[in-house]
């Protein structure tokens, strides 16, 4: 196990590197990199555009990866990820809502739109959560069904506001809809990785917890795992992780699904290597996702949630019915 952890482990980070390598090279502003630190203009262009994009891809595509993996693991589901929980929808509402109000303001520094962002996703989060519960005991069915209830809700909100708002508003939102990682400074990522790398680190904590409970909740539970509160910390979570991810990027979709699997196929089932695999794909693939879509215009670029969805849909219909198929046998 540990040999095989280096080895995919060792894998992932030279994949991870190759891409933030040509994430930060491409772009439809050329940086001269040999007069870096001479030039002014390549300099703002590099530190205060390019550098905080892609870590702001880097830290998106590794949250929603790992977020996906774990719900997967934890619904036993394949077709789970960070949207199942509703937390997208909610989410996409708040930041919906603020930016039709024109709350264009700042506190300490962050958009009062993110915040609306983040507090939508954590109200819808709490709700699917009370609509799941049963007494004590929160059902994984009920918890799948209630968050597509939700986010069906919320979206058709968010169209209700797209529809009343004024036309500057609505392209806005409609941007915020697709997903973008258009950052300047440093700042936003630092706000986000004070919340993500302490829920990062927790996630893989209990990667031996998710793979028993992957396998069967009563095996899991002979095994010693306490299964309800892992199902609640795991939740709270990934309730977090997608909330801060959707607050600053919008709506990036099909990463938590595509990810995962990409890296079971490669590595296997063991969530000790799934989960961490996850996080270095999830951060590998959403960047390069972001290159082609800066790259796919002569005069333009394309939103990274427009790349993800593109590639993500096929991917999903193709684990739907290779799930049928495995149904039906």
């Amino acid at each position: 196990m540990k040999a095989k952890l280096i080895k995919a482990m060792a894998v992932l980070v030279a994949v991870l590197a190759v891409s933030t390598a040509v994430a930060l090279v491409v772009g439809s502003q050329k940086i001269d990199f040999a007069r870096l630190l001479s030039d002014p203009f390549s300099r703002t262009l590099f530190f205060r555009l390019r550098l905080p994009r892609v870590l702001m891809g880097l830290t998106i595509g590794a949250s929603l990866a790992v977020t996906g993996a774990s719900l997967q693991a934890l619904f036993r589901n394949p077709l789970a990820d960070p949207y199942t929980l509703g937390i997208s929808g909610g989410g996409a509402l708040g930041a919906s809502a603020a930016i039709a109000l024109g709350w264009g303001a700042r506190i300490a520094g962050v958009p009062l739109v993110f915040l609306a962002s983040f507090a939508g996703a954590i109200l819808a989060a709490t709700l699917v959560r009370t609509i799941a519960r049963t007494g004590a005991v929160i059902l994984p069915g009920a918890l799948l069904l209630s968050g597509v209830v939700v986010n069906l809700v919320s979206l058709a909100a968010v169209l209700t506001i797209q529809y009343v708002a004024d036309p500057n508003s609505s392209l806005e939102i409609l941007r915020w809809m697709v997903g973008s990682l258009d950052v300047i400074g440093m700042a936003p990522v630092g706000y986000m990785l004070v919340l993500l790398v302490p829920s990062w680190l927790a996630l893989l904590a209990l990667s031996r917890q998710l793979n028993l409970l992957a396998i069967d909740e009563d095996t899991a539970a002979t095994l010693g795992v306490n299964v309800r509160r892992v199902e609640m910390v795991v939740h709270t979570l990934c309730s977090l992780i997608v909330g801060v991810t959707v607050a600053m990027g919008g709506a990036i979709g099909f990463v938590g699904l595509i990810v995962p699997h990409a890296v079971r196929l490669m590595f296997g089932e063991d969530l000790r290597i799934v989960l961490p695999g996850s996080l270095l794909l999830g951060a590998a693939f959403l960047v390069l996702a972001d290159a082609l879509g800066r790259t796919a215009l002569p005069s333009g670029e394309l939103p990274v949630g427009a790349i993800t969805g593109l590639l993500g849909g096929p991917a999903f219909l193709w684990l739907l019915r290779r799930r049928r198929q495995y149904a039906a046998m």
